[in-house]
């Protein structure tokens, strides 16, 4: 064989800044940052995350601004992890021009996002997560009187094969081999265990199994039908006839607790954060000086104790009841007024139309989140990890929601879609124009040599557009 040469390594390249070609920013975060500046957005989460970091020791830290822009960055582009997050931002110059990073600099790493997310608290989290709602509340996009509560299951980042027993710490296969040899059974094999586990009832109990590595996550069926480790996600929705469909509170609860059990500790984050708006002297369109006055649910949510706690604290129900026949009422004449009340209002057409915009604004946050804002499979463990991520996560939906309601902008994404139908709509008005214009030119020659008609192209003009 030929003889090998080695090569020296190629020397680093040096180029002047000056001379590279200047960056063209988005469009849709080009505007998404003049709204945040011009609400002063970054002095506030620097203000609100500066006791988290110590002072001028150490090289500088990821600024606070540019992590929950890359989080943001999570729900617009559909991202459902921080590594998916920090190559995305890694990759697109116009998401470095968003973040406020030079073409010569880094963005940063996944490792560094997830860092700071362990370095700052989940109240600050919601803290960022309130002004946005201030700034929808400066566009007038929150009444906060009439709230829709609804649930679903995100399924969680843990597998169901590494799950064991709380009391002896066996995994399930170990169990079920146990199990088969205390029948009788020696050496099973694992048409056996199928067969031993395909008897067993109440195999899948949360009291009796947990996974080590998410001990918060859950044996849940999930809505498709399938057996998962999962978390709960609530979602309280503005509701109101004016409103436009925005999340007011995220709760990360426990999958296997009921939505009755979880709907108080939403309501109660809602009042805080309608609380907070309220007194702020920064929002200049005051919300509804009655909020949080209505709640809309579906039939998980119908138990006598959460319609009894809502009237008491004067919130009216419109919670759709399951049939369950002829109830005692043990004497208890207040518990039957406040259910009789939420009876006569669902069946109202006041009651029917409120329970059709829950459907409509609920479903659709689910879907914008979730489906395609990519977290309907978590990459995180531990609650309170997952609820930092959803919280600015439905911050962005929010955010979204004011680009597209007072700027008449869609998602960064939609604006790419955009192009081909509106170049399919100027090639038809030019059809169109050219169809009319023999009779507009016979109208005008009215007192000459009337034209009959005009030569036509040799070959029609075809328009094209790749993207």
């Amino acid at each position: 064989m030929a003889l090998g040469k080695r090569i020296p390594p190629q020397q680093p390249l040096f180029v002047s800044t000056a001379g590279l070609a200047a960056l063209r920013p988005h469009p849709y975060y080009d505007a998404v940052n003049a709204v945040l500046d011009a609400h002063g957005f970054d002095a506030f989460v620097e203000a609100a995350c500066e006791s988290f970091y110590k002072g001028t020791v150490g090289r500088p830290g990821l600024p606070p601004g540019v992590y929950f822009r890359c989080l943001m960055v999570g729900y617009l582009e559909g991202i459902d992890s921080e590594r998916g997050i920090a190559w995305r931002c890694a990759d697109s110059n116009s998401l470095k021009l968003f973040l406020g990073y030079a073409i010569d600099q880094t963005t940063p790493d996944h490792s560094t996002l997830s860092r700071t997310r362990r370095l700052i608290d989940l109240q600050t989290h919601a803290e960022v997560f309130r002004f946005l709602l201030k700034v929808l509340a400066n566009h007038n996009l929150i009444g906060g009187k009439t709230v829709g509560v609804d649930s679903t299951t995100l399924e969680a980042n843990a597998a169901m094969r590494s799950i064991v027993r709380r009391d002896s710490g066996e995994g399930y296969a170990e169990f079920l081999t146990r199990l088969a040899q205390e029948s009788g059974i020696e050496t099973p094999t694992r048409e056996d265990l199928a067969k031993l586990d395909r008897a067993r009832k109440s195999k899948g109990c949360n009291d009796d199994w947990h996974n080590p590595n998410d001990p918060d996550a859950k044996i849940t069926k999930m809505k498709d039908g399938t057996t998962h480790l999962a978390h709960k996600a609530e979602h309280a929705v503005d509701l109101g006839e004016d409103a436009h469909g925005a999340v007011l509170a995220v709760n990360v609860a426990d999958a296997a607790v009921g939505d009755t059990q979880t709907i108080i500790d939403t309501l109660a984050r809602t009042a805080d954060h309608l609380q907070s708006v309220a007194d702020d002297p920064r929002v200049t369109k005051k919300i509804d000086s009655h909020w949080l006055s209505e709640v809309v649910a579906d039939k998980g949510y119908h138990s006598r104790e959460v319609i009894k706690t809502c009237t008491d604290t004067g919130i009216r129900t419109y919670t759709s009841e399951p049939k369950r026949g002829r109830q005692n009422w043990h004497g208890d004449s207040e518990v039957r007024v406040a259910v009789h009340g939420n009876r006569r209002r669902i069946q109202g057409e006041r009651g029917r139309r409120l329970l059709r915009r829950r459907g409509e604004f609920l479903e659709r946050s689910f879907a914008h989140c979730y489906e395609t804002g990519g977290l309907r499979r978590l990459h995180l463990r531990g609650r309170a990890n997952i609820a930092k991520r959803l919280l600015i996560h439905a911050a962005g939906f929010n955010l979204g929601l004011l680009m597209r309601v007072s700027y008449g902008l869609k998602k960064p994404r939609g604006l790419g879609r955009a192009a081909p139908s509106a170049l399919a709509a100027l090639a038809a008005a030019f059809w169109t124009a050219w169809a009319c214009l023999p009779s507009v030119l016979n109208a005008l020659a009215a007192h000459g040599r009337p034209i009959n008609e005009l030569p036509q192209p040799s070959r029609p003009i075809r328009l094209s557009l790749t993207v």
